[in-house]
């Protein structure tokens, strides 16, 4: 498979590197140009290219990890994703620590309002209420492997991400939709930033 990156920050970089090490491609961009990702995707070895955004969001499977303040500007500068599954590991952070604020989003969730930026787009929530250490790390414990909760509103899309989070070794738990689902997994809800291992 092929996965864009849109960021590259330590979620998306996390990401990537297990995606190399299943042999995907990966396709790195950021804000600052494919020449400021260099060293990056050379670290990564010979599967991680660097591009911008719009072109990393012509991938089979896009991953959303940008500070919540950017998503506006990156969904404004892509094309339409017609059909396209994106990961929203976005979190509504409208200011960070140390005096973090979460955004008022009224009664949309934070990948519903992303799945308003980008029309055609089949969102699917995941990655967003682990820590990036945790996402980094090694999922697969003798306690059994780190669950991974992901929300959608496309069965088909949820599958996918759920295949490749499982590949990776976590556990995929399917929360739903990405009202019901999502709420429970955003900022203020009962599982963000829990950490949990799945006895197989």
């Amino acid at each position: 498979m092929r996965i864009g990156m849109l960021g590259a920050g330590t979620v998306a970089q996390a990401v990537a590197r297990h995606a190399v090490r299943h042999g995907h491609e990966v396709v790195l961009s950021n804000s600052r140009g494919p020449a400021s990702l260099a060293p990056l995707v050379r670290d990564l070895g010979p599967l991680a290219s660097a591009a911008t955004p719009a072109e990393a969001a012509g991938a089979d499977l896009v991953v959303l990890a940008v500070g919540w303040t950017r998503v506006p500007d990156v969904a404004a500068v892509l094309p339409r994703l017609d059909g396209t599954v994106v990961v929203d590991a976005t979190n509504q952070f409208a200011s960070l620590p140390p005096r973090p604020r979460i955004a008022d989003l009224g009664d949309l969730t934070g990948s519903e309002y992303v799945a308003s930026l980008l029309p055609g787009a089949r969102v699917v929530k995941a990655f967003n209420t682990l820590f990036a250490q945790y996402i980094a790390a090694d999922p697969r414990h003798e306690a059994g492997r780190q669950v991974l909760f992901l929300a959608g509103d496309d069965p088909d899309a949820k599958g996918t991400v759920a295949d490749l989070a499982s590949a990776f070794g976590f556990a995929p738990v399917d929360l739903g939709p990405l009202r019901e689902g999502g709420r429970l997994m955003q900022l203020g809800g009962p599982l963000s930033g829990l950490h949990v291992l799945k006895r197989d």
